[in-house]
């Protein structure tokens, strides 16, 4: 019964550690880089499944719902797989900057985000 309250001691204790510890001369961690990290890692983590009706409802939309309920619901398992490991990547490196400057290892960032959107320069700029 105790052991949930154990692990997330352990986890809180981890990330507590690895963000007080003193930061290396080649590697200083920046923090609000870091939340965001942590944060963006999160909301993939849980979220990486909307990839699969999304994906489904946009194949749908542009070839037909032979093609939605077969090739989208192919791209959308794959791509809910890569968002889902991306950010348990993102959760489980988020004290480091890798990559550089805390930048998204998926493009989207989120999920809810179109992928027109995210490759303009607004989007980039902020």
């Amino acid at each position: 019964m105790r052991r949930p309250h154990r692990l997330a001691g352990v986890i809180l204790g981890v990330a507590f550690l690895a963000c007080s510890s003193p930061p290396s001369a080649h590697a200083q961690m920046q923090t609000s880089g870091a939340a965001t990290k942590l944060g963006r890692g999160a909301v993939n983590l849980v979220t990486g499944w909307v990839e699969i009706p999304k994906r489904i409802y946009e194949t749908t939309q542009t070839q037909g719902a032979l093609a939605g309920w077969t090739w989208g619901l192919l791209r959308g398992l794959g791509r809910g797989f890569v968002r889902t490991a991306a950010g348990l990547y993102e959760v489980l490196t988020f004290p480091f900057p890798a990559p550089p400057d805390y930048a998204t290892v998926i493009e989207p960032e989120y999920v809810f985000v179109d992928e027109g959107l995210a490759r303009t320069d607004e989007y980039h700029s902020r």
